[in-house]
């Protein structure tokens, strides 16, 4: 069973920082595209950030470059996205997902919109003001 645990979430002032965790297993880890999508309440889904098996040339939301910055262990079937200098508009759920793809700009905007692959339960990030 194909499962993908985020943690890391909470709440923190603007200009803080936190660093989200992604728990992967029953998949073969190093063989998947893992990125970080948001949703923040009345708002569509967006990509955050993407990396793939080989973690070559990730994928950054134009809203994120610069402040957050996304990682993986393929040995420990982990995944992680370091945010810093948060603002209040970074406030959202968070989720973890698995694709067999290459994170390319379309490719991951189309996945953020359908949805498919495997993805976690999400956590929740708030940053206040």
């Amino acid at each position: 069973e194909v499962q993908l645990v985020e943690s890391g979430g909470g709440l923190v002032q603007a200009g803080g920082s936190l660093r989200l965790s992604c728990a992967a297993s029953g998949f073969t880890f190093d063989d998947y595209t893992i990125g970080w999508f948001r949703q923040a309440p009345e708002k569509e889904r967006e990509a955050v950030s993407c990396i793939s098996y080989s973690d070559d040339d990730p994928y950054y939301a134009d809203s994120v470059k610069g402040r957050f910055t996304i990682s993986r262990d393929n040995a420990k079937n982990m995944a992680y996205l370091q945010m810093n200098n948060l603002e209040p508009e970074d406030t959202a759920v968070y989720y973890c997902a698995a694709q067999n793809i290459r994170p390319t700009p379309l490719l991951v905007k189309l996945w953020a919109l359908s949805g498919l692959g495997d993805w976690g339960q999400g956590t929740q990030v708030t940053v206040s003001s």
